[in-house]
């Protein structure tokens, strides 16, 4: 049987999710991705994982979607079977989605709902859906924010969501212990992606500001995120588990 280790990887077309699987595929893991519509984007990255000489298959997956989980779930046993010869996979990442930059006061109900969707409600139950095909002594990580610790006003309602995301962590880690799976939440200060618009990286007084507020004097850049999800996963963190990483370089002390 093929042992190679497997990710699947949300939202992995672009941005974090796209850093992470190049540097997962780096360190000798096999990539499962997914993208929401851009399907050449998705191509290209598994064009990259591929030249790196990693295996990788790219597949569409809208989170905010539940209802479609299940028939995702088969693509990911069938591609699987044909591509590795196995039932199974080690680590699922949950990435994917979107930013809403909006003061509470004037937040819509659709708004919230779909914050909701993306950010609670999709990796709750895709997690749920995958877990038969998620090895024993695997591990999980979910995508936070620092926003849950520190506060700036407009991103209030996405804070919610992530700070349900933590906490979501904490009972996967007590729930799937017996089965060895590692679960935490990486939490991302800010990072130099096109993730809200691409605000941090082109707003060059807003970059300016946020390396101001951050002791290392810098914003984040992808590396920063793909390198700390990378060493989470490997063998060195095997005794971390339930627990809120901030990636941030820190910011706002």
């Amino acid at each position: 049987m093929n042992t190679t280790p497997i990710a699947v990887i949300t939202g992995a077309s672009r941005g974090l999710g796209k850093n992470t699987a190049l540097k997962l595929a780096s360190q000798g893991i096999d990539i499962i991705m997914t993208y929401q519509t851009n399907a050449a984007a998705a191509a290209e990255v598994a064009a990259e994982i591929e030249w790196l000489g990693r295996k990788a298959v790219a597949l569409p997956l809208d989170v905010s979607d539940s209802g479609s989980f299940v028939e995702f779930a088969t693509q990911v046993s069938t591609v699987l079977a044909q591509t590795w010869q196995r039932e199974s996979f080690n680590y699922l990442i949950n990435n994917a989605g979107i930013g809403i930059h909006v003061p509470m006061a004037e937040t819509s109900i659709e708004q919230f709902d779909t914050l909701m969707n993306i950010h609670v409600k999709g990796p709750f139950f895709l997690t749920q859906t995958l877990l038969p095909q998620l090895m024993d002594g695997g591990s999980i990580i979910n995508i936070s924010t620092g926003l849950t610790r520190f506060a700036i006003p407009g991103f209030g309602a996405y804070a919610t969501m992530k700070g349900a995301v933590e906490t979501m962590t904490k009972y996967w880690a007590k729930e799937l212990g017996s089965r060895g799976i590692r679960v935490n939440v990486l939490a991302p200060g800010a990072i130099e992606t096109d993730f809200g618009g691409g605000a941090v990286r082109d707003n060059e007084q807003m970059n300016q500001f946020l390396a101001q507020q951050t002791a290392l004097g810098r914003v984040g850049l992808p590396d920063d995120i793909g390198g700390a999800i990378s060493a989470l996963l490997s063998p060195a963190a095997a005794w971390i588990n339930a627990q809120r990483i901030e990636a941030s370089g820190g910011m706002f002390l």
